[in-house]
């Protein structure tokens, strides 16, 4: 994908690819095991988790916040965003609820 600021955060927006076609297959190109759409309910809201994955994503549709590190990013569409695996992070949802397209790169399990 682009550089990302130390936090995982985009410096500023991006140009969304064409489809969701192309951005998988820019995303299976960089080594992601998939790629998916995933779709938001307005004013959703998940507290602190964290995944089992790596994740690269472009915000595609409505507003997001997500916060990691005790810092709050307003992500709107060509916003770009990496999450290393076991990273604990949050997630809130804009009126509209949101859509971002994500990269996911399976961390295999350590002893």
């Amino acid at each position: 994908m682009n550089r990302y600021l130390a936090a995982g955060i985009e410096e500023g927006a991006v140009q969304l690819p064409p489809s969701f076609e192309a951005f998988q297959a820019e995303a299976l190109a960089a080594g992601c095991d998939e790629a998916l759409v995933r779709e938001w309910q307005p004013n959703a809201v998940l507290g602190t988790h964290s995944h089992l994955f790596d994740a690269e994503a472009i915000v595609v549709r409505g507003e997001m916040w997500l916060t990691e590190g005790g810092r709050t990013w307003h992500l709107t569409p060509g916003a770009t965003f990496r999450l290393a695996a076991g990273t604990l992070h949050g997630e809130r949802y804009g009126l509209e609820g949101a859509t971002y397209w994500v990269g996911r790169r399976q961390v295999p399990a350590q002893c």
